[in-house]
């Protein structure tokens, strides 16, 4: 290589906006750019000549170090995965390490052994880019399958657990139970008290009832106004009543006023219907859930308040 050559590279590798570093065929720094002197904050003079490792041992053994290995040795380039090596050189901008993407390459110099180059590029920017656009699609996946009210599940989400829980309850053979509750009178109580203080029932309610499911697999969903559905996998009959009635005095506990009500409490309550698939005769989800529903008007007609069961047909 020409001699001459030799300071006009070293300005190109000092002028670059990425970390450069050049390393002999023993490892040593040949070259630590101008890049690296800022975010490691270590000059020049202190790293050439010095062994690699010895400047930076936490990357000893680890896949910088092979890639090293693989570049001096067997003439092998390589590109370290940013997903697995996320910030492997301790370097830093703003008092905050850099997100790094790494390069390290096999070098031939005319009459001298392999050299290697490494190649570290800022891509803090661009991970933060990928961090907000994946919080993003989680905040609108939770917009998507969230009531915007209540917070709970949504209808969209209530249909899709619905398939699930039946596909999984068909396969596995075990009983699936579907509730399906009502605040009575609540279009009285809307009408008395405003749709502001309708509204703040619903939360409440809502959030009271969530809170009374203890496994994943259960679900809470707001069917439509002020009727919220509850997924029970892998629950009989007998357990889905247990719950029903659960539910029935929780929603006394909280002791909302309800002047125009017809119950004695003068409070708010809730009617229940019941359906369960039992474990040796499934039915469809449709036949599930209008079981349910027919329960529950069942419950309304029996004077509010109360549970009621059917079988699906």
């Amino acid at each position: 290589m020409n001699c001459s050559r030799l300071p006009l590279l070293e300005s190109v590798f000092c002028a670059v906006n990425v970390g450069a570093i050049v390393l002999d065929h023993q490892r040593r720094i040949a070259l630590w750019n101008a890049w690296m002197i800022k975010h490691s904050g270590l000059a020049h003079e202190q790293v050439a000549g010095r062994d690699f490792f010895a400047v930076c041992p936490e990357l000893r053994g680890g896949r910088v170090d092979a890639a090293i290995q693989y570049a001096l040795y067997n003439n092998f380039p390589s590109l370290l995965s940013q997903t697995l090596n996320k910030a492997p050189f301790p370097l830093y901008a703003r008092d905050e390490r850099i997100q790094q993407a790494v390069e390290v390459t096999p070098v031939e110099v005319d009459g001298a052994p392999r050299h290697c180059l490494i190649q570290v590029t800022d891509v803090s920017i661009a991970v933060t880019r990928e961090k907000l656009l994946r919080e993003q699609a989680m905040v609108l996946r939770s917009q998507t399958f969230a009531d915007g009210l209540t917070g709970i599940a949504n209808r969209r989400h209530f249909d899709v657990a619905m398939e699930k829980e039946h596909r999984r309850a068909k396969r596995g053979g075990t009983p699936l139970s579907l509730l399906m509750i009502d605040i009575d009178h609540f279009k009285a109580y809307n009408d008395h008290y405003g749709h502001q203080k309708g509204d703040q029932c619903l939360i409440q309610v809502a959030a009271a009832l969530a809170d009374m499911l203890k496994r994943p697999c259960d679900l809470m969903a707001r069917y439509g106004g002020e009727e919220f559905a509850m997924i029970l996998p892998d629950t009989d009959v007998d357990q889905a009543l247990l719950m029903a009635e659960s539910i029935r005095a929780r929603a006394q506990e909280l002791a909302i006023p309800h002047e125009r009500t017809t119950d004695a409490s003068q409070q708010v309550t809730v009617s229940i219907g019941i359906a369960t698939q039992k474990s040796d005769a499934p039915v469809e989800v449709e036949a599930l859930i209008g079981a349910a529903d027919r329960a529950l008007y069942q419950a309304k007609r029996n004077g509010r308040n109360l549970i009621a069961s059917m079988l699906p047909a």
